[in-house]
């Protein structure tokens, strides 16, 4: 089961702050959420789920319809449950 991965404006904006070889590693853990039930886990208590990469945190919407995963936030691991 492929799924498209697309990444909100939030996202885009972190990564692109980010240095070039963090950057890359990041995009290409992003690619495992082709299949993305194999990596995510459910956020507890918000109808996100979290992708998990090094120091790095993804919360995701995935859209079953349109075999969609969204990438709405992206962000250091210690920022990202304050949102």
């Amino acid at each position: 089961m492929t799924f498209s991965v697309k990444l909100s404006n939030q996202a885009t904006k972190f990564l692109n702050k980010q240095d070039a070889h963090i950057c890359e590693r990041i995009k290409i853990a992003l690619q495992k959420l082709k299949d993305p039930f194999q990596v995510v886990e459910h956020f507890e208590g918000n109808d996100y789920y979290k992708f998990r990469t090094g120091d790095f945190r993804a919360l995701v919407d995935i859209d079953m319809e349109t075999r969609i995963v969204w990438v709405r936030v992206l962000d250091n691991r210690g920022r990202i449950y304050k949102r």
